[in-house]
C-alpha cells in the first residue's frame, strides 16, 4: 500500500503543494498574519470575560473609550483585509514569475477596488473586510496573469533613459499594462453590473457563495475531512498542513470575524471550525497532536534508544508546535505502526471538542494565537476562557492514551529487531571464529 502511495499519489500531491497559485495564497496569508494576530488580540484586551477587568477600566475611562483603541486596531486590521490580500497574493504571485511584484500588488488591489461597492464614505466594510476574501484571491490571482503576460510584451514597454532612477524605470515599465489589466476588469465589472443588475457584487458573492460555503464547512464531517488530509499527507511525506492551509485560511479570518460580533452583540458564536480551534486543540505539538507522542515516548520508551533520543530532541520544538524532528526522526513518515494513530488522534480530538463547543461547555474560537503558542495556553488565549485550557489537558490525555498501545508495540519491535541483530552478530563471530580455527589446524 505505501509502495502504491508512495510512486502514485505523493507526486501528485508534491506538485498540488508546489502549485504556484496556491503557494502564492499561502504566502499572502502568511504576509498579513501578524496583522491577523495582532487584530484578535486586540477584540481580546476588548472583550475578555473577567467581570473585575471589565469594571476596573471602566472605573478609569468610560467603556467606549478604552474599548476605541481595540476598535482601531480591529479596524486597522480585519477592516482591511480583503485590500491586504489582494496586494500580498499578488505580490507573491508576479515574483513567483520574476516579475515586478511591487508593481503586481498595486495593480492587484486597484483591479479588486474596480469590484468594490462604494458608500457615501467611500468602500464598504464588506469589501474592505473579510467579506470580499473571495474575490479578493480570485482578481489577485486573474489581474497578476494578465499583468505578467502583458509586462513581457516588448511593444508595451516604455524605456527610460539610463540616468533615470529604477523605481521611476519600473513605473513606466508597468504604466501600459497596469492600464490595459485595470480597465479590463473594471470593463468586466461594468458588464456584470449591466447584465446581471448586481450593482454590489462583493455582497452578492458573499450572500450566495462564500456564506453558505463555510456554513458547510462548519460541521462535524468537514471537521473530520480538515483532521485527516495533512496527517495523511504527512504520513506519506508531504507537508500537508501547507496544502491545506489555503483553504483553512479561506474559512478562518471571516468565522472569527462572525464569531466576534456575535459575541459581543450577546449572542452564540455562530462558527465553531476555524484555524484557531484546530492549532488550540488538535495540532497541540504539531499535525497529529504529536506533544502526546513525546510524551508517550517519556513514559515507555525509556530503554528504546532511538525513540528516546528522538523525543528529547524533539521535547523543545515540540513544545512550540514544531514536530518535523519527530516526523522525520522516529520516523512517522511511511511508518506502518505510527502512522494510524497520528491519523487517528486528531481525528477523535476534533469530535470532542467540536461538540465540546457545539454542547457550550467550551466557547467558540474567537481569538488568533501565534500558532507557536504552546498547548493549554493556546487553548485559554483562543477561547478566552479557562475551560479552553481545561479541554486542551483532556485532549492531551486522551491523545497520550491513544498512542501509548501503538508505542509499545514499537518497543517491542525495536526490541526484536535488536535481538536479532545480536543473534546475526552472534553467529558471524562463531562463522569467524571457526573460519580461523580451521586455517590454523591447516
Amino acid at each position: 500500500m505505501f509502495r502504491f502511495l508512495e510512486e502514485k499519489f505523493v507526486p501528485v500531491a508534491a506538485r498540488v503543494g508546489n502549485q504556484r497559485h496556491l503557494v502564492a495564497i499561502r504566502d499572502g496569508f502568511i504576509t498579513i498574519m501578524p496583522l491577523t494576530i495582532l487584530g484578535t488580540l486586540a477584540i481580546l484586551v476588548n472583550n475578555l470575560p473577567i467581570k473585575f477587568y471589565q469594571n476596573a477600566l471602566d472605573a478609569i475611562w468610560k467603556h467606549e473609550t478604552w474599548t476605541q483603541w481595540g476598535g482601531s486596531i480591529w479596524g486597522a486590521t480585519f477592516g482591511i483585509l480583503s485590500l491586504l490580500l489582494a496586494f500580498s497574493i499578488s505580490y507573491n504571485l508576479a515574483k513567483s514569475y520574476d516579475k515586478d511584484g511591487l508593481s503586481a500588488g498595486v495593480i492587484g488591489l486597484s483591479s479588486y477596488m474596480t469590484f468594490g461597492t462604494f458608500g457615501d464614505g467611500g468602500l464598504t466594510g464588506l469589501t474592505t473586510g473579510t467579506g470580499g476574501l473571495f474575490i479578493a484571491m480570485i482578481i489577485a490571482l486573474l489581474s497578476t496573469e494578465v499583468f505578467c503576460r502583458l509586462a513581457g510584451n516588448p511593444k508595451l514597454l516604455i524605456k527610460m533613459p539610463n540616468g533615470v532612477p529604477p523605481a521611476v524605470s519600473k513605473s513606466f515599465a508597468a504604466l501600459l499594462p497596469a492600464m490595459i489589466t485595470i480597465g479590463l476588469f473594471a470593463l468586466v465589472r461594468t458588464i456584470i453590473s449591466a447584465g446581471f443588475d448586481l450593482p454590489d457584487i462583493v455582497g452578492s458573492f458573499y450572500s450566495a457563495i462564500q456564506e453558505p460555503f463555510m456554513g458547510l464547512t462548519n460541521s462535524w464531517i468537514a471537521a473530520l475531512l480538515l483532521a485527516f488530509i495533512p496527517t495523511f499527507l504527512w504520513t506519506l511525506g508531504v507537508h500537508g498542513a501547507n496544502i491545506i492551509e489555503p483553504f483553512m485560511q479561506t474559512i478562518n479570518l471571516p468565522a472569527i470575524e462572525a464569531n466576534v460580533r456575535a459575541i459581543s452583540s450577546g449572542e452564540v458564536a455562530p462558527y465553531i471550525v476555524n484555524k484557531p480551534f484546530f492549532d488550540a486543540f488538535i495540532n497541540m505539538g504539531g499535525s497529529g497532536t504529536t506533544i502526546a507522542l513525546i510524551i508517550a515516548i517519556f513514559i515507555i520508551s525509556r530503554k528504546n534508544k532511538q525513540y528516546n533520543t528522538v523525543g528529547k530532541l524533539s521535547a523543545a520544538p515540540g513544545l512550540f508546535n514544531i514536530n518535523e524532528p519527530l516526523l522525520f526522526g522516529l520516523p512517522i513518515v511511511l511508518n506502518p505502526v505510527l502512522f494510524v494513530p497520528f491519523i487517528l488522534t486528531p481525528m477523535i480530538n476534533v469530535t470532542i471538542a467540536f461538540f465540546a463547543t457545539k454542547w457550550g461547555f467550551v466557547p467558540a474560537a474567537t481569538v488568533a494565537p501565534p500558532w507557536t503558542t504552546p498547548p493549554i495556553i493556546n487553548g485559554f488565549l483562543a477561547t478566552a476562557s479557562w475551560r479552553g485550557a481545561v479541554l486542551s489537558i483532556v485532549l492531551l490525555i486522551i491523545a497520550v492514551c491513544i498512542y501509548l498501545p501503538f508505542l509499545s508495540m514499537a518497543n517491542r519491535m525495536a526490541k526484536q529487531n535488536e535481538q536479532s541483530s545480536a543473534e546475526s552478530e552472534t553467529q558471524n563471530e562463531k562463522r569467524v571464529t571457526e573460519s580461523e580455527n580451521q586455517k590454523v589446524e591447516v
